[in-house]
């Protein structure tokens, strides 16, 4: 089965040097931004809609 090519030119004709600086401008950028997960301290879930009193 054939993939899909990566990047395609639309319109003119990119040199060799041109196509290895966008390749590796596209490729040295990290693949997707990693949103920092912090963990929810109890005091923080206890004052949330819902939650259960655990003073008890």
């Amino acid at each position: 089965m054939a993939e899909e090519p990566l990047i395609k030119v639309v319109r003119g004709t990119p040199s060799a040097e041109e196509v290895a600086a966008i390749v590796g401008v596209l490729f040295s950028r990290p693949a997707a931004p990693v949103a920092a997960v912090r963990p929810v301290s109890r005091w923080a879930q206890s004052a949330r809609p819902g939650a259960l009193p655990r003073w008890r």
